[in-house]
């Protein structure tokens, strides 16, 4: 693992001239230089990669409109809008908001397209019962048939919102869009001609995600069911779970993931996903820059010791030295697991170690 790798440069760079003469990895009587001793720990560890993130919305999208006149009503950028609520008005005639994949590309209506199907009936269908203008007995689940029923329906949805109940759904007079939107920008000017076929605004879902530009190196490193901790501008913390990591690297000058600088000066990245366990403990923030420690791997009840307790041996590996009775010291070698890079910690496992036992560190 990367953080493993960082730590264990960061040990290699403590030589053991903490210890002074000596033969072998025996014991040594005295130290030249200022150390204390801190005394080996049995606790639950866990690694974590820190990165730099951004705390927003999911499912950036435009909104074509369909309808010819001008526009009379506009939404502000940041009010939401859903099933069954208007989302603008052109020539003083509503667009309504309507859930669906498949976008309005045709006028609905039982009287001029008799027995008319199609995945777009198969949304107005569905909209219309969750709206509770027909039951699902009268429109099965999943029926994209535009039946006697779904005209009912339609005329219901007209009179709610104030416009003449015909029973069709014309060109215009909706537009189909996954779910509740959330108005990030408007395009189209209120009072001009409303572009028929032109995306008039951009929206978002009202769902909470913080998105990663991970470097690619460490893509290996996270995966989907990682438990993170986001720190908010606020400085607050909160849960979160990575719940997609991209599988196509891309490269860009801007991207500045990783806090130690991998993510920077067009190194290639990859988006990870991550939800908040609470979105509304994330606010209101978005597009806002935060922090994500992801945890990686996590031990229960491991032998633990400062990272500055490690002495690199110059035949390799590692070893901690160990305060023994009237001044002696010696080199106990040790068999390292995993790193807390934040709580500078690191796993170990050694013959000669146990709960208590004291190690020596550099002095202040």
């Amino acid at each position: 693992m990367l953080a493993a790798v960082a730590a264990a440069g960061i040990a290699a760079g403590i030589t053991d001239t903490r210890t002074g003469g000596g033969t072998g990895s025996g014991g040594v009587s005295d130290n030249a230089y200022p150390t204390s001793t801190v005394t080996v720990t049995r606790q639950n560890l866990s690694s974590e990669i820190p990165v730099n993130a951004t705390l927003g919305y999911a499912g950036s999208y435009n909104v074509v409109n369909q309808a010819s006149g001008i526009l009379t009503q506009l939404p502000q950028a940041g009010k939401v809008i859903s099933e069954g609520q208007v989302l603008y008005e052109v020539s003083g005639r509503p667009v309504v908001v309507l859930y669906g994949s498949t976008p309005a590309y045709r006028s609905l209506s039982a009287g001029t397209n008799n027995g008319v199907t199609g995945p777009d009936v198969r949304e107005l269908n569905a909209d219309l019962v969750a709206m509770g203008y027909a039951s699902g007995s009268e429109i099965p689940a999943g029926s994209a048939v535009f039946s006697n029923w779904t005209t009912l329906g339609v005329e219901k949805l007209q009179s709610a919102l104030g416009v003449s109940a015909n029973g069709t759904l014309s060109l215009g007079e909706a537009v189909f869009l996954p779910n509740a939107a959330r108005i990030t920008s408007v395009s189209a000017t209120l009072g001009a001609s409303a572009p028929a076929g032109q995306a008039i605004m951009s929206a978002t879902s009202t769902t909470r995600v913080v998105t990663v530009d991970l470097d690619s190196a460490q893509q290996s490193e996270v995966a989907v069911g990682d438990h993170v901790t986001i720190t908010l501008p606020s400085n607050e913390t909160t849960p979160g779970v990575v719940t997609s990591v991209g599988k196509v690297a891309t490269s860009s000058s801007s991207n500045s993931s990783n806090l130690d600088g991998p993510g920077s000066s067009g190194a290639a990245t990859i988006t990870v996903l991550v939800t908040p366990a609470d979105p509304a403990a994330t606010g209101t923030w978005d597009q806002a820059q935060v922090t994500v420690n992801i945890t990686t791997a996590s031990v229960h009840d491991a032998m633990v010791v400062p990272v500055d307790a490690l002495l690199a041996l110059s035949g390799g590996g590692y070893a901690v030295e160990v305060a023994g009775t009237n001044g002696v010291h010696h080199l106990v070698p040790v068999t390292l697991g995993i790193f807390d890079d934040a709580d500078g910690l690191v796993q170990v496992s050694g013959y000669e170690l146990s709960a208590g036992t004291p190690v020596v560190v550099p002095g202040t």
